[in-house]
């Protein structure tokens, strides 16, 4: 079978116009699961006995499940059970990443926390500040720095996932060349260019993210 490159570069407007939608969904979705992320990550080190369970019991759910099966229970199965709600398949999949990403970034800030010398907290009440601030002004910079590169990871992590939101027709990136394929039958070509376009996307991210530890000199 000979490779027709002419069908790439009749493809590539339409690719990287969906792969707009992929990097938004990521963008959104990981911002989300930050957040979320982050109040859980204090909760699991710092909350009383309920909330840290609370939290822990929502962290092995979503990380003891395929984000394939997450993806189908909010788009097909909420609508079912609350007959009023409607979820379109760009907010299921934003929503997905932000519970997704946000389960793995709560045990990835627990982690940081937890990582930081317990003289920091010691040296803050010291010097009068309160519990809250002490985490606010003290412990979590130190954490965030800690998190980095392994928040950055994570991100890369996410983008990948959108390729599984093919389930529910959202219009990214695999879903477009699969369309593609469908009409122009040159599966070797297109999915050649999608595997190397997600290669650059994570490519740039990774020297990036290099970029950025080495300003802020992480070891």
């Amino acid at each position: 079978m000979q490779f027709e490159w002419s069908a790439i570069w009749l493809a590539i407007p339409i690719l990287l116009e969906s792969t707009k939608m992929t990097l938004w969904i990521s963008v959104c979705g990981i911002i989300g699961g930050l957040i979320i992320g982050l109040l859980a990550g204090l909760a699991r080190a710092y909350g009383g006995w309920i909330v840290n369970h609370i939290t822990l019991v929502f962290i092995e759910i979503i990380r003891g499940t395929p984000i394939v099966v997450q993806v189908m229970f909010i788009y097909f199965a909420l609508p079912m059970a609350f007959s009023h709600l409607r979820i379109d398949p760009f907010s299921a999949a934003v929503i997905t990443i932000m519970i997704n990403s946000g389960a793995y970034i709560a045990e990835i800030t627990r982690g940081a926390i937890l990582s930081i010398h317990n003289g920091f907290r010691e040296a803050g009440l010291a010097l009068g500040l309160s519990q809250h601030a002490t985490i606010r002004y003290i412990i979590m910079p130190l954490a965030l720095r800690r998190m980095l590169p392994t928040l950055g990871n994570q991100w890369i992590i996410s983008i990948k996932d959108t390729s599984l939101f093919i389930v529910i027709g959202v219009s990214e990136l695999t879903r477009q060349g699969q369309e593609i394929i469908a009409g122009n039958f040159r599966a070797l070509e297109i999915w050649s260019a999608v595997a190397v376009i997600y290669l650059i996307i994570t490519l740039m991210l990774s020297f990036f993210l290099r970029y950025i530890e080495r300003k802020m000199k992480i070891l």
